[in-house]
């Protein structure tokens, strides 16, 4: 028992280390909030009052298709291949929601996935398969909202070889385009 516990605080164990990285990447994402009110609404409130229109927007009923949404994921995964590819984490931070930056540094970021970064050269050809391949989404993407914001989700995976990669993503409207809000990725 004593190993066991030795090995969890010293990250002796890949796999270990690997489900503890990703129970703090969950835990971030998914906001671990117990019992406190979420409240978005107050970020980046610029964007609630623009008027200007823009054919590329989406309205906040509409649901964008598959296609576009996949589009989104791959961009994401692209950006996130290339962040664990070059260690830094800066590029995918810079194109995320002002409410993702608000919430979590880059530092954070860069710590929460630094198990996929350790481990690149397994890592990074996986991620480089998924462009040439098809998104299989476990329900289609669809909008909740949270606060007066519409909140864009796509959860699925890329049956890549030789493991899948899973996905779990949110996006928020900003500026007329949807903005990364929520980012989880598992690759087993």
């Amino acid at each position: 028992m004593r190993n066991i516990l030795h090995e969890i605080i010293f990250g002796k164990n890949g796999k270990i280390s690997g489900l503890i990285a990703l129970a703090v990447v969950l835990s971030i994402a998914l906001g671990c909030n117990c019992g406190k009110d979420i409240d978005l609404a107050n970020l980046g409130k610029k964007d609630d009052n623009s008027t200007a229109s823009n054919s590329s927007r989406s309205s906040d009923d509409s649901i964008p298709s598959n296609a576009v949404v996949e589009g989104l994921v791959k961009e994401t995964m692209e950006d996130f291949a290339d962040a664990v590819e070059t260690g830094s984490f800066s590029d995918i931070y810079s194109k995320a929601s002002e409410d993702f930056q608000g919430t979590y540094t880059l530092d954070e970021m860069t710590t929460a996935f630094k198990s996929y970064t350790d481990k690149k050269k397994l890592v990074v050809p996986i991620l480089k398969k998924i462009p040439s391949t098809d998104a299989d989404f476990d329900s289609p993407p669809g909008i909740r909202s949270e606060k007066s914001l519409k909140i864009l989700m796509a959860k699925g995976k890329f049956k890549t070889k030789p493991f899948n990669v899973r996905f779990d993503y949110e996006y928020v409207m900003r500026g007329g385009e949807w903005k990364l809000l929520k980012l989880v990725i598992n690759i087993p």
